[in-house]
């Protein structure tokens, strides 16, 4: 019997803050999808600050975030509304939306994760029914609240070789390892881009090293990287996850541009490297997705560690830019069919669970 389908918008705004993903799809939130359009938009500078002030807010502070939690749920209301333009629907055409919103405080062993977005608002702008607040169910079972993409990594390589490991290098990076049985580990590998962006915003005024075009001109610092992958966290058993912020540290403020930014890719490469000592088996294959894999010199150095192919999402037919948004699409259809989103193998949950929160527009 076929399976009912939800045309869905799936909404994700990173760790690295750069903005917000819109990606529409048709899924029956098990092994159908459909791919039907994708818009991206940049938080304005002053959102994009406000954002930043509120990062690691405590949870007695979450109060005092309303007014930035308001103007990002405008801004996610205002991309929707772009991609309906763009693909000529109205919001009668759309089921439902997955509104991830944008993390900015994820502390699981104190169970508290917080993604300001207000799903409630955003029903009532849009007149669409809104899944939210993906993470807090899981994390109150115990679970890290991350990563969710798997389940979603898992309905994507239904057609390719395995095993397989899909790479997200976003503000921090995880993996999410398929093996042969399609069985699924995932955990958060350490820092993705978190760290270099704000190296080159500190120190050069750029948010991105371009191509890691800097890195490449600068030498790592090997006995810095050594110490950095001293954290406890990197001999932690998974599944584990990480706060943007949990690497910050004063190691390499007296670095050359050059030397930091090539310091910290090295960190971040070695990082995934580590992973390997996790999984059952190597994968054969790397898939790479966020905005790590536009960085060339980063992926060089992954194919050089790794030793196998390591490859942008692109290169086996799927939209990086799209893929996290379109999971939260895919975990919203599987929320209200009550289907889980996270399993002890990839967010430590003790049972699979169901996590989301539904909002409806005419209670909004």
């Amino acid at each position: 019997m076929k399976m009912k389908e939800y045309r869905v918008i799936g909404l994700m705004s990173g760790t690295s803050l750069d903005g917000i993903d819109a990606a529409l799809i048709t899924t029956d939130g098990e092994g159908y999808i459909l791919r039907e359009g994708f818009a991206h938009a940049a938080y304005p500078e002053g959102l994009r600050q406000h954002i930043r002030s509120c990062l690691n807010l405590p949870r007695d502070k979450r109060a005092n975030a309303a007014a930035v939690e308001r103007a990002l749920t405008e801004a996610h209301a205002d991309i929707i509304a772009k991609l309906l333009s763009d693909k000529k629907l109205s919001a009668t055409d759309i089921d439902l939306i997955g509104f991830h919103g944008q993390t900015i405080t994820h502390i699981p062993q104190e169970k508290f994760t917080c993604q300001l977005g207000d799903g409630a608002l955003l029903a009532q702008m849009t007149g669409i029914k809104v899944v939210n607040d993906f993470r807090t169910a899981d994390v109150l079972a115990g679970g890290q609240g991350a990563p969710l993409a798997p389940v979603y990594h898992r309905a994507l390589s239904t057609n390719l070789d395995k095993p397989i490991a899909f790479l997200n290098i976003g503000g921090v990076a995880n993996v999410t390892y398929i093996g042969i049985d399609s069985s699924i580990i995932a955990f958060d590998t350490g820092p993705g881009n978190a760290l270099m962006d704000d190296w080159m915003l500190q120190h050069a005024g750029q948010k991105y090293d371009d191509g890691g075009k800097v890195a490449a001109s600068g030498k790592a610092d090997e006995d810095m990287v050594g110490a950095l992958m001293a954290h406890p966290f990197f001999n932690a058993l998974p599944p584990k996850s990480l706060d943007r912020n949990d690497f910050v540290s004063p190691l390499w403020q007296g670095l050359t541009l050059e030397a930091g930014a090539a310091t910290l890719s090295a960190f971040t490469v070695r990082s995934i490297v580590k992973a390997l000592d996790f999984l059952p088996t190597p994968p054969a294959r790397w898939v790479v997705s966020g905005g790590g894999r536009l960085n060339s010199y980063l992926m060089q150095q992954l194919r050089e560690k790794l030793g196998v192919p390591v490859n942008a999402i692109e290169d086996v037919g799927f939209n990086g830019d799209a893929i996290e948004a379109e999971a939260f699409a895919y975990m919203a259809v599987r929320s209200v069919k009550g289907l889980p989103i996270s399993f002890p193998t990839t967010t430590g949950v003790p049972q699979p669970m169901v996590g989301g929160k539904l909002n409806m527009p005419e209670a909004a």
